[in-house]
């Protein structure tokens, strides 16, 4: 798990919205809301309040849906307030009723003498437990800031690298301009989220979708091109290295080499784009969007390519081409 500490309070303060919120209100407890959260997962407590305290994962956050709900009712009923301090003699981080429950006076009652934070939300049990999972997983995925451009080029995310000063961010302006979208220029938080999938964004909301021209100074993306023109976040599927032509090296012309970039610990196709005057790069890195969404659906045309050729030289026209009847000097 990640060395970051995170609190039932960070939990309570997370800005998610739409279908990412968690609808949390802190309703008993807040002494303890400075517990510490360290498993993306949630727990589901009726074995351990039926006595049954083997295996209890009481490290996680404990859910109550309308079934533990039910049984506490049957435990205040019966008066079995032991139960209840046996389960809460535990280290609990904190417990969480869905569907805007409120539990019994007796439960609140020992929840606020443990320090126990109790927090509510009105979403089921199911949708809770998979919002909560997702978020965790993007706050302790692993990360790292890299020196890049990240834009979304026909709904393929490619992240534009190389030296300072080659023309990344205005191969991303010319890249907008041309109806695609900016995600975040100069610095990009790349994590990794489900141990597959890397994830770019802007390391701060506020700046990301600013951009430096060398000569022009720094432009508002957004104000200029409008909301159509931005992304908060998009996975990354190709990494472009523009660099400086170099006569004495071999660039691959067919496309047949499949490279890759290590962005922690997943592979990404990556190409390196050779830049000198004339070139058309926003062109260029939209064909290669384009011919990485056709991979995706299984074409290669690289490949397909090649075995067109090898077709047509089996088939004896190019020999015949070659040693045709009429040679011409």
């Amino acid at each position: 798990m990640s060395e970051r500490k995170f609190t039932v309070l960070d939990l309570l303060d997370l800005d998610l919205k739409g279908h990412d919120s968690l609808n949390l209100c802190c309703i008993a407890g807040r002494r303890g809301l400075s517990r510490e959260l360290s498993i993306a997962d949630v727990n589901r407590p009726g074995l351990a309040l039926s006595g049954f305290y083997e295996s209890f994962v009481y490290a996680r956050v404990q859910l109550f849906g309308r079934g533990e709900f039910a049984y506490l009712k049957k435990l205040h009923d019966e008066d079995r307030s032991d139960s209840l301090e046996r389960f809460f003699s535990y280290q609990i981080p904190c417990c969480i009723f869905t569907r805007s429950l409120m539990p019994n006076e007796t439960f609140l009652s020992i929840a606020e003498a443990t320090g126990t934070p109790v927090l509510q939300t009105d979403l089921d049990s199911t949708e809770f437990s998979i919002r909560f999972v997702r978020a965790f997983s993007n706050i302790f995925a692993p990360k790292k800031i890299l020196h890049g451009v990240l834009v979304e080029v026909y709904g393929i995310g490619i992240l534009l690298i190389g030296d300072s000063g080659v023309g990344k961010s205005e191969t991303a302006l010319e890249l907008v301009e041309r109806g695609h979208r900016l995600v975040a220029d100069d610095t990009v938080e790349v994590r990794c989220v489900n141990g597959n999938t890397i994830m770019g964004q802007g390391p701060n909301k506020l700046i990301s979708h600013h951009m430096e021209i060398r000569g022009l100074g720094i432009i508002d993306v957004s104000q200029l091109y409008g909301v159509r023109a931005i992304r908060e976040q998009k996975e990354i599927q190709l990494v472009v290295k523009l660099e400086t032509w170099d006569q004495k090296k071999v660039y691959d012309r067919l496309g047949m080499e499949n490279h890759t970039a290590d962005l922690l610990g997943v592979k990404i196709r990556y190409i390196e784009i050779p830049v000198k005057p004339g070139r058309n790069l926003p062109i260029i890195i939209e064909a290669a969007a384009m011919n990485e969404r056709l991979k995706s659906l299984g074409h290669y045309s690289a490949k397909e390519f090649n075995q067109n050729v090898l077709k047509w030289i089996e088939s004896g026209e190019a020999q015949a081409a070659y040693y045709g009847n009429e040679d011409v000097y």
